[in-house]
């Protein structure tokens, strides 16, 4: 078993859908370990998203992640970064496969209702992020 940190976008809190995300991602098997509703301020967003300033979307990013409140969750399954990736399908909504959360909840590229860790290494870094290992429950880290 092993973890990684999924968002719950604030698109996805403002129009009703974070209890069918969260529900859709128990169903594929994952166990949360943490969770928490959070409004990033500027500064946790610009810390928490570091790896992309820079990048054109970096401003729209950390304004979009600071308009309204997330859901940042610790979760735990077997192979849980590729697994997660899989379950919540291409940013592009248009690109998703149907049927994963990003194809079913997602109203654009920007406004995609889910953040994914994207490797194990980043998986460790954002967990801890808004985490401590201590908070994990049932945590076999």
């Amino acid at each position: 078993m092993s973890q990684t940190l999924a968002i719950i976008k604030p698109d996805a809190t403002g129009n009703g859908k974070a209890g069918k995300i969260l529900a859709h991602l128990e169903d594929e098997g994952f166990t949360v370990r943490a969770i928490r509703m959070v409004r990033l301020t500027r500064a946790q967003a610009e810390a928490f998203y570091e790896v992309h300033r820079g990048r054109p979307f970096y401003e729209e990013l950390v304004e979009f992640m600071t308009s309204g409140p997330c859901i940042p969750l610790a979760l735990e399954a077997d192979d849980a970064v590729s697994r997660l990736r899989e379950v919540i399908g291409a940013t592009d909504p248009t690109e998703a496969e149907e049927g994963t959360i990003r194809k079913l909840y997602a109203e654009s590229k920007g406004r995609n209702a889910i953040h994914a860790s994207d490797s194990d290494e980043n998986a460790a870094r954002e967990t801890s992020f808004f985490f401590p290992e201590a908070e994990r429950i049932g945590s076999g880290r």
